[in-house]
């Protein structure tokens, strides 16, 4: 049997035909709330695609907020790549295995674990396109039942997903072509609902990315998302394109789509603006 290699995108009857193929992916919804962390898995407790688990942004998908100087990381800092391995290990991943990630909010949040499976080096992983209203509006049914888990040896492999720090961003900074996925009026600095200071880091242009989406919630096509990130980034190649937004999370969605688009490499700086806020010694941009 063929088996599943979806690695951006998989539509719900893509979904759908691979269990009538005998195939079972691991789901895994990752539905959040910035304003109320806990809305995600109350939700999912209400309801969620059937044989799906539960990942919570702030305790399975980061790491602690200070490092071991007590440096401030950002609000959603990455984890060990072993810890991570090690929850995934725990709901049964295997090699090989097809992931399906989805949320209820665009992808915003599900294309963070797109990213962290990649950081750990598997490479079958998709976003579900059009999340979980994508599968209601196919009329398929929701449950309530938690799915068992049979721990795996799953670990982490070469990572598939670059990243870089701070310092060899400043560093960088003019040659590299910085894209920031925050709403214009936080990325202008009119306001600034989360972190410590108010603008974007000198250089980086303004990609909401909610703009990766067509009106359905699903992702606009491959062609349309070539278009729009090539005029964004020209002349830079993708290899020297890097992802930040607030906290990490939906610079993935930019990084996602690019990569669905057929423009690979891009990096994400993990602490984003929170953590390049956070020490005044950093240079800021306004307007």
């Amino acid at each position: 049997m063929i088996q599943a290699n979806y690695q951006t995108l998989i539509s719900v009857a893509q979904l759908q035909d691979l269990t009538l193929l005998g195939q079972t992916p691991l789901l895994i919804d990752v539905s959040f709330d910035l304003a109320d962390t806990e809305a995600g898995q109350t939700a999912y407790a209400q309801g969620h695609l059937p044989g799906a688990h539960y990942l919570h942004l702030d305790r399975e998908l980061s790491g602690p907020k200070l490092d071991s100087q007590g440096q401030f990381r950002g609000r959603h800092p990455l984890p060990e790549r072993a810890d991570f391995a090690k929850r995934l290990a725990a709901l049964g991943l295997r090699p090989g295995q097809q992931v399906v990630s989805y949320d209820n909010q665009g992808g915003m949040y599900a294309a963070r674990l797109w990213w962290m499976l990649r950081w750990v080096g598997h490479r079958q992983v998709a976003v579900l396109d059009g999340g979980q209203q994508a599968w209601l509006a196919a009329g398929l049914p929701m449950t309530t039942a938690t799915p068992n888990a049979q721990a795996s040896d799953f670990a982490a492999a070469d990572c598939l997903s670059p990243s870089l720090n701070a310092a060899k961003l400043q560093a960088s900074l003019g040659r590299v072509r910085l894209i920031d996925a925050r709403a214009p009026e936080r990325f202008r600095g009119e306001l600034e609902p989360l972190d410590k200071q108010a603008g974007h880091i000198p250089g980086a242009s303004n990609r909401l990315f909610k703009n990766n989406l067509q009106a359905n919630g699903c992702f606009k096509t491959a062609p349309e998302l070539r278009a729009e990130f090539e005029a964004l980034t020209a002349p830079y190649p993708a290899a020297q394109v890097v992802h930040q937004c607030g906290s990490g999370v939906t610079a993935c969605h930019n990084l996602l789509a690019m990569e669905y688009a057929g423009l690979s490499g891009s990096l994400l700086y993990p602490g984003s603006w929170s953590e390049w806020s956070a020490d005044s010694r950093r240079p800021i941009a306004k307007g």
